[in-house]
């Protein structure tokens, strides 16, 4: 039997911030992070959630924290059931049925509050800005590219971390600025290195990736990567026998949400509208096509 998790409180816990998807208690040196079902689309998070999406999140997430360790190190403490709840305050109890598989007890890191993005292919916001103006965040590329063209190679384009809202595209010299010159240009170079490992491992499976970005922060003084990585929510993967240079192929992202969102009316403003069953059941079968070809 599937279940739904769009949100469940976890009591006696201090809920440190509930995002778009995760929701994350506070441990005091460690944090829960619990995936849900709910799904965002435009900043706005729908009424509808996703089943198991949660669940599906988390296991692509551990995957690629496992295949990156030797990278850079990650937050990461455990996902096992157990342990998890063996390490819970006295007196709280975590209903198994619905938290077994989308929990993560990570180490507390003091954040970088900054997205660390890496593109391999002109897609998104990066291709209505290199239309525009020829460049991406301050990347000059060449002539004549077309949707989905492959860059001449990845490039390194960071942007503002927004908990609420949507995050804003900003100069690597913007990123010196906020984080100093040196530990901008260990992001920069961390963040190329883990996206050519993703990328040859995906190559592999017949799979490109497009764009992805990641979150990093200080761990006893140690960087480290944090939150999630390289799952559908953060990255675009598209299979290889459909990339075309043109158009932006289907992937296993929630351009297939956005598309019909695109369709319905929407002005894009809270509340979003519900999603008919054969959204919900195409998105989900996105996400699990899409563990399916990465983790194995």
């Amino acid at each position: 039997m599937t279940n739904t998790v769009s949100s469940v409180d976890i009591a006696s816990l201090p809920l440190l911030r509930r995002g778009k998807v995760r929701d994350v208690y506070d441990l005091g040196d460690r944090l829960l992070i619990v995936a849900s079902d709910r799904l965002s689309a435009f900043d706005v998070v729908l009424p509808t959630p996703i089943p198991d999406k949660g669940k599906i999140l988390t296991t692509a997430a551990l995957f690629w924290f496992e295949l990156t360790k030797n990278v850079v190190p990650n937050h990461m403490i455990s996902s096992d059931f157990d342990v998890i709840q063996a390490a819970m305050p006295t007196g709280v109890v975590l209903d198994k049925t619905w938290f077994d598989g989308r929990m993560m007890l990570v180490h507390k890191a003091k954040r970088i509050d900054a997205e660390c993005v890496a593109r391999a292919y002109l897609a998104g916001s990066g291709w209505k800005e290199y239309k525009a103006t020829g460049k991406v965040v301050g990347h000059s590329l060449p002539a004549g590219l077309k949707e989905a063209d492959k860059l001449p190679e990845p490039i390194f384009t960071p942007a503002t971390k927004a908990d609420e809202g949507h995050d804003e595209n900003i100069s690597r010299e913007k990123l010196a600025e906020m984080v100093g010159t040196d530990l901008a240009k260990t992001l920069e170079e961390l963040t190329l290195r883990v996206f050519a490992l993703a990328s040859e491992h995906l190559q592999k499976r017949d799979l490109l990736l497009a764009d992805t970005k990641f979150e990093f922060g200080f761990i006893n003084d140690k960087l480290c990567l944090i939150d999630e990585i390289l799952t559908p929510d953060s990255s675009r993967v598209w299979e290889k026998k459909d990339w075309r240079p043109g158009k932006t192929p289907d992937g296993f992202d929630k351009q297939f949400v956005r598309d019909y969102l695109e369709k319905s009316g929407w002005n894009k403003q809270p509340p979003a509208p519900a999603l008919p069953a054969e959204v919900v059941n195409g998105t989900l079968s996105r996400y699990r096509d899409f563990l399916k070809k990465v983790a194995r």
